[in-house]
């Protein structure tokens, strides 16, 4: 069983199984999600035989890091990760001026197969465990922490569809959440979904404070359809109804996602349907020129086509952020991540 599998109330009933007072339970909770301690020998608080029964019935070593690759700027570390089953996974820590932003995977492949991510390339092995997403995020507020620093936000962008792997990223987004542990805001957590109707209904009556981001990339079904197979299944009306639906719900502004692919979607046709389908929602689109993969042949768009798209969304009322590219060289950018490295 992984240590960070377990909540407050099953650590709880665990250690009691175990003959032990609950108070024993917070004292582990404490030293793993604020102490981000990792090893059973750092717990001195408990007594030696409690230690040992943490070594003999829970995975501490929930993530073995097998390779770090830094960018040329400094700014941005990619992290390989070997989990407990030999599979990987790859997380980001990107440092923006006062910003230290994780980027954390949820699936080992995805099954979305959009063709350009390297990620939808690969395809889909498994799910990732509340656990594994959870030790993904100790594991970089730990170093963090060793420089005097902390985590400010986290995007679950990495590897995989978050709302494919519904309860056990919510069920990490809520340990990392709660206030006698991590401690983490919701406000400051963002969950991206490449547009499951049906999970973005079930988020929004759950009325979460967390961060929702819709990666679009196309404005109508023809050449949506060709980029991200899951518009075959949930059209662009169907999905642009239920963003409107949390909207309206929850009151909270939604992003919308868009890689910026020289000729393709980056077109004045394409800015102009845009601005017509999310007009009058309470949104912003979050822009990006294209990143590479070898999987896929289409090129990141100009910084001139760029602006231009953007001019276009601000003159018709669309709040627009032309994102900048980061950690390109290590393969670090949104849609490069894959557990297989070049």
């Amino acid at each position: 069983m992984l240590i960070y599998d377990l909540d407050i109330p099953a650590l709880i009933n665990l250690v009691k199984s175990w003959g032990e007072p609950a108070f024993r339970a917070k004292q582990i909770w404490t030293g793993l999600y604020q102490n981000f301690w990792q090893s059973p020998d750092e717990f001195t608080n408990l007594p030696r035989s409690l230690r040992e029964k943490l070594v003999a019935e829970l995975c501490f070593d929930v993530l073995t890091p097998t390779l770090k690759l830094d960018s040329t700027d400094g700014q941005t570390r990619k992290t390989l990760f070997k989990l407990p089953d030999g599979r990987q996974v790859e997380a980001v820590l990107m440092r923006y001026d006062k910003r230290r932003t994780l980027c954390i995977s949820t699936q080992v492949g995805c099954a979305m197969g959009c063709t350009f991510c390297a990620t939808g390339q690969m395809g889909f092995t498994r799910n990732l465990s509340s656990g594994e997403i959870v030790a993904q995020v100790m594991y970089y507020a730990r170093l963090l922490h060793d420089e005097a620093d902390l985590v400010t936000n986290i995007v679950l962008m990495g590897m995989g569809e978050p709302f494919h792997n519904y309860n056990n990223t919510m069920a990490a987004i809520d340990r990392l959440n709660d206030s006698t542990g991590y401690n983490f805001g919701a406000r400051r957590f963002t969950i991206s979904t490449s547009g499951l109707v049906p999970a973005i209904r079930k988020f929004t009556r759950e009325r979460r404070q967390v961060n929702l981001a819709v990666s679009l990339h196309a404005a109508e079904d023809a050449l949506r359809g060709s980029m991200m197979p899951v518009n075959k299944k949930y059209s662009v009306e169907e999905l642009i109804q239920a963003c409107r639906e949390y909207v309206e719900t929850t009151g909270r502004r939604i992003t919308f996602e868009w890689a910026l692919v020289n000729g393709i979607n980056d077109t004045p046709e394409q800015a102009r349907k845009l601005a017509a389908l999310l007009k009058g929602l309470l949104c912003h689109v979050n822009a990006i020129p294209l990143n590479p993969t070898t999987g896929y042949d289409g090129k990141a768009t100009t910084h001139e086509r760029a602006n231009a798209f953007k001019q276009i969304l601000e003159q018709n009322g669309i709040p627009c952020t032309i994102r900048t590219r980061r950690g390109i060289d290590i393969q670090a950018g949104c849609g490069q991540l894959a557990s297989r490295v070049s």
